[in-house]
């Protein structure tokens, strides 16, 4: 269990073809502080588990189930990726709960500046129009945020600077993928009504 609380951007420094999937070396600072062999740290909201690890960077394996919801088969090394440790019981919850297991992806449709801020527009998968709702939570690339505007296809949220700055969303222009996780209540109250 994750808060969208991204504590760092990191940079995916190796990748490589395994058996049944693929292998990410991933340097990261925060995410790093007293990690162990077995921790789960969300990648581009990912709940990814840590194979090896050194003061620098860690590694995780993508299962063909993971290649196959996210885009973390495209990604490259270089690339920048939102990193988020598991949320601890006796933590604060600052942003929403994010399980880590990403619904879809979508991508970005525009990046405007508004002011000191900045607002980002996204497609709406196919499906996922009633899961997202004016002022609801959503994790997008294991971001917590709150949807600003939701019109048929797109919905619109607005970035801080502070968000930006430690976040992949700086990189992030219209066409880019991200990761899409849905609130969790949402698809509860959704199973239980159809009951």
């Amino acid at each position: 269990m994750f808060t969208g609380i991204v504590a760092e951007a990191g940079e995916v420094r190796r990748v490589a073809d395994a058996d049944g999937g693929r292998r990410l070396t991933i340097a990261g600072d925060k995410a790093l502080a007293d990690v162990e062999r077995g921790a789960s740290i969300s990648v581009n909201g990912a709940c990814l588990t840590v194979e090896e690890f050194d003061a620098e960077t860690f590694e995780v394996f993508l299962a063909e189930e993971t290649l196959s919801k996210t885009y973390l088969g495209e990604v490259k090394e270089g690339d920048v990726v939102n990193l988020e440790r598991a949320l601890r019981a006796d933590a604060r919850l600052d942003g929403h709960f994010v399980q880590g297991h990403v619904d879809t992806t979508t991508e970005v449709v525009d990046v405007r500046q508004v002011g000191e801020d900045w607002e980002y527009e996204f497609a709406i998968p196919d499906g996922f129009g009633r899961y997202v709702v004016n002022k609801g939570s959503v994790a997008v690339d294991g971001i917590s945020l709150t949807v600003a505007e939701k019109s048929e296809n797109t919905f619109t949220v607005a970035i801080i600077p502070t968000t930006r700055d430690v976040t992949n969303l700086s990189a992030k222009e219209s066409g880019d993928p991200v990761h899409i996780e849905v609130d969790v209540l949402a698809k509860y109250a959704e199973q239980l009504l159809a009951e």
